[in-house]
């Protein structure tokens, strides 16, 4: 009897919790989780596992400050690819990266996790705003 009270009493607050979570940290968590398979199939084998790049060939995505300054310029790199000179963590870059054929929201996925991994916290890239900065892609 006791066995069942504390389950009842353990489910209730496990039910409670969650209930709390607000709308913003679930789409965050969505968002970001869904950024994470992307992330594994479209964007580790060059930039690692940890985000930390290839040598002198592919830039790193732990250059928290490049994440920070450039944030509307990532949708436009990740639909389009980069051709020419990149500076991340004061090295230059000059390899070439394929465009990729993602939509928007998983672009925003992908992003929302890049902007929130590898010691970069920038909170959630929802696909409203990726879409404003492919408009603005120059």
């Amino acid at each position: 009897m006791k066995f069942k009270v504390l389950v009842g009493i353990s489910l209730m607050m496990l039910i409670l919790v969650i209930s709390c979570q607000s709308d913003q940290s679930i789409e965050f968590a969505r968002y970001y989780s869904s950024g994470s398979l992307l992330y594994q199939s479209h964007c580790q084998n060059c930039h690692g596992a940890k985000g930390e790049g290839l040598n002198a060939l592919i830039p790193p995505l732990t250059d928290t400050v490049f994440i920070k300054n450039n944030i509307h310029m990532l949708a436009c790199l990740v639909k389009n690819g980069l051709r020419g000179k990149i500076t991340v963590h004061k090295r230059d870059f000059t390899e070439k990266m394929p465009p990729n054929d993602l939509a928007p929201i998983e672009i925003a996925n992908v992003l929302t996790y890049v902007a929130n991994s590898f010691g970069n916290k920038r909170g959630t890239i929802d696909v409203a705003r990726v879409g404003t900065d492919l408009n603005n892609c120059r």
